[in-house]
Formats: structure tokens, sequence, C-alpha cells
């Protein structure tokens, strides 16, 4: 070692025990750390201890053996969020909030200038349609009947007419009073005429007989195809607007006549059954035993602290799962598991669905 570290050495040494020993004796003669100092102590005499003649607003404690645990109220029914299946410009919004709708009525509508012009060009296509299958089906009309037998008679009497100056001009020329031309001319001419005489007979026979059954096949398979059009394009007509599924009231509406709407965003329209209220409790796993159907409840909440309203449990969950409910308590144990129950309220009016609720469910009686 030489001199210099040497030197440096003992008081280095020195000065660590000595900064040891300072930290040792401020541990030892410092205030309990677990207790609450002046600063603390008055903050929490003056939450505990409200003004003299003021309200206390506190949530006071439970009874021993009492469940407390925060619910939120809902409706009786669980709420129906209300959504599109495709997307699309809103161009108009019927509901209203805080209105009572019927099961089918129109709630929100969509663009839907393309989906009508479609649906009314599916629709004469079905016109079209069963007027051909009527066609088919009657066969053809009386002046179509007469005019295809006066067609065969005057092909009938053409044909006839040649064939006479053919043999005229055959017996001519046998004695040599015309050319071999003109009597194969003659021959051929009547030929011509007898086949017209046939195909208008045929034609004569065909407008008699009617439609065939073929065409009367095709004509309704058409028609039912045309109706399947306009079936489709009456379904996407009315995917354009949304209806009430069910009868309730309208507790929010989330979009405004110009907004574009996108599937798997917010809904488009809430609704809920108001007829009654109810309230989903949390109650924490440690209270499960103590917890069972038609157990009286006491409910209160922060705008009214000083009403109590009454309600019985109707309903005890079957699965654990989080919270549906958060406080802003800082101590709040937000990763416990919890089951939900559900309270019947006997009187609920003043109550808004969505508002949080401190339940307290009444001690079961003990064997």
């Amino acid at each position: 070692m030489s001199w210099l570290r040497r030197r440096w050495y003992l008081p280095m040494v020195v000065g660590f025990f000595a900064l040891m020993s300072w930290q040792l004796g401020r541990l030892v003669t410092q205030a309990d750390p677990t207790q609450p100092n002046a600063a603390d102590v008055a903050a929490a005499r003056r939450v505990v201890a409200p003004p003299a003649g003021a309200a206390d607003v506190r949530e006071p404690l439970p009874p021993a053996g009492v469940v407390a645990g925060n619910g939120v109220v809902e409706p009786a029914a669980p709420e129906t969020r209300l959504g599109a299946a495709a997307p699309g410009r809103v161009a108009r919004v019927l509901a209203v909030e805080g209105a009572t709708v019927a099961a089918g009525a129109p709630l929100v509508e969509f663009d839907q200038e393309v989906e009508r012009a479609a649906l009314a060009a599916a629709a004469a296509d079905v016109d079209a349609a069963a007027a051909q299958l009527a066609r088919a089906v009657r066969g053809s009309r009386s002046e179509d009947i007469r005019a295809a037998l006066a067609d065969a008679d005057s092909a009938k009497a053409r044909a006839e007419l040649a064939r006479g100056v053919a043999d005229r001009l055959a017996a001519a020329g046998a004695g040599g009073g015309a050319t071999a031309d003109e009597v194969e001319r003659a021959r051929r001419q009547a030929e011509i005429d007898a086949a017209a005489a046939r195909a208008a007979e045929a034609r004569r026979s065909a407008v008699v007989a009617g439609s065939r059954r073929e065409d009367v096949q095709l004509a309704r398979a058409q028609l039912a195809a045309a109706e399947a059009r306009r079936a489709q394009a009456q379904a996407a007509l009315e995917r354009l607007t949304v209806r009430a599924p069910l009868a309730a009231t309208v507790l929010q509406v989330k979009y405004r006549a110009g907004e574009y709407y996108q599937p798997g965003g917010e809904p488009l329209v809430v609704l809920g059954d108001l007829s009654a209220l109810r309230i989903r409790m949390d109650v924490d796993e440690r209270d499960l035993a103590k917890v069972a159907v038609g157990q009286a409840a006491t409910l209160r909440v922060s705008a009214e602290p000083d009403r109590r309203y009454q309600g019985r449990v109707v309903e005890v969950g079957l699965r654990m799962g989080r919270k549906n409910l958060r406080t802003d308590d800082p101590v709040e144990r937000n990763d416990a598991k919890v089951l939900e129950v559900v309270i019947a309220v006997e009187a609920p009016a003043g109550l808004v669905v969505g508002q949080r609720v401190v339940c307290y469910l009444a001690a079961p009686a003990r064997p």
C-alpha cells in the first residue's frame, strides 16, 4: 500500500462508521412509520366529523353480519343495444330518448334510394312474368285463331291454283304449246305453294291447340324467379330500417342524422324495459355463504343520502366473475372475484338506469 492510500484509509473508515451510526440513531429516534402524523390526523378528523349543522353524507358502516356491496340500476330485462347488419349513412332518427316504443316500431333509417329503385325494378319484373304466365295459360286469342285459319285457307287456295296452272302447262307442253322451261317453273311454283300451305296449316293447328305444357311451366318458373328477386330487394330495403325487437323504453340514442354507422362500434339505440327496475349487485367471494334468494335488501344512493330503498334478492349468480362496477376509492380491490346478485326494488321511483347504488343484504337467520 502506498503512503497516499495509507494516509486516507483511516479517515474513510472513521467517516463510514460515523455515517452508519447517524443513520441508525435516526431510525431509532424517529416516530413509528405505521402511525399517522399530525397532518394526516387533522385531515381525517375533518372527513370524519362534518362541520356543525351540515348533513353527514358519508357511507355508514354496515352492521355486523350484513353483506355490503356496490350495485347498479338496470331495467327489469337486460338492456337491448341495437345495431345494423351493414354500414351506412343515417338518414333519419325516429327514436326519442325516454319515449316508449312498440315492438316493430321503426327507430333509425339509413339511406334507401338505391334499394328502393332496385325494389321497383324487381316489382316490374314480377308484373311482366305474371303477364307472360297468364298469356301462356289462356293460350291464343280468338282473333289470332281466326287470322291463322284465314292464312291457312289462303295458302291452300294458292297451292291449288298453282297446281292447276302446272297441270295445264304440262298438258300444253306435251302438245308443243309450252316450252319445257315454262312447264318446269310452273311445277316448282306449285311445290312452293303446297309447302306454304302445309306450313300455314301447321300454324293454324298450333294456334288452335294453345300453349304447350312446357311453355306454361317455363312461365311459372320465370314468375317464381321474379318474385324471389323482389323478395330479395324487399329484404335489402328492410335491413336499412332498424326496428324495436320488443316493447320498451328508449334509454339512449347514440347517432344523429347524417352520421356514418359502422357495425361493431357504438350501438344505434339502447332500449330497456322500465316497467320495473332491479339492482345488479357485486358480492365479494368472502360473503357467498351469507347470500340467498328472498333475502331482504336495503339500498342507498348518493343523490338521496337520507332515503332508503327496500328490495329483495330474486336471483343469485352461478358463476364468479370480474367486478361490474368500479368506484373512485383508491383502496378498492379491483382484481377481486365477485358473484352477481339481482335485487328487485319495491318502489323504484327516483332511480335511474345506470345509477350506482350501495346495497346492504340483511344478515341471514342463524339456525
